[in-house]
């Protein structure tokens, strides 16, 4: 008996601990984000020189054909975490005219790191999406104008939705 109120507790906390199912029309993104649920398709490049054909358009998302971990060449290493042998990743590039905060989304878990000459900008915030948005993964960091060269590893699918937007 003591054992069926246990579970039954524990079965309580869980469904109360549980997000609350997403509507069936989602709910509007703030205007930063409104690009998400516009995807275009894109390929990551290997490396840095086939990146000029994965331009990342700023504020809209794209959908992304990743490759193995094994055939990539990053300008900066990703950390050993984020290079299992199942691991996909790419690379892409965008440009900014205006300095800022500029934050890059993911509907899924992956290591990224923004590079400029060479060096990984520090990511400045963390954090999730909205709830029902199928945004995982927001990363921030803040950025001069110029072109930067974006990294994502870690990622166990062979595809990614991503992108790159200001924060204001």
């Amino acid at each position: 008996m003591l054992a069926m109120l246990a579970h039954a507790a524990a079965l309580a906390a869980a469904q109360a601990a549980a997000p609350a199912p997403c509507p069936t029309s989602p709910a509007p993104l703030p205007a930063m984000l409104s690009g998400w649920r516009q995807s275009a398709p894109v390929a990551a490049a290997q490396n840095t020189r086939g990146v000029s054909r994965a331009m990342l358009p700023i504020g809209t998302s794209v959908r992304a054909a990743l490759h193995p971990f094994a055939e990539l060449a990053f300008t900066v290493p990703p950390p050993p975490k984020a290079s299992s042998p199942a691991a996909q990743g790419g690379l892409f590039a965008f440009s900014i005219t205006r300095p800022g905060r500029y934050r890059v989304a993911l509907d899924a878990p992956a290591w990224v790191d923004v590079v400029a000459a060479g060096r990984a900008a520090t990511a400045v915030a963390h954090g999730h999406g909205p709830a029902c948005s199928g945004i995982r993964k927001m990363v921030d960091f803040d950025l001069r104008a110029g072109r930067y060269l974006l990294q994502v590893a870690g990622h166990e699918g062979s595809s990614l939705t991503l992108m790159v937007t200001p924060t204001a």
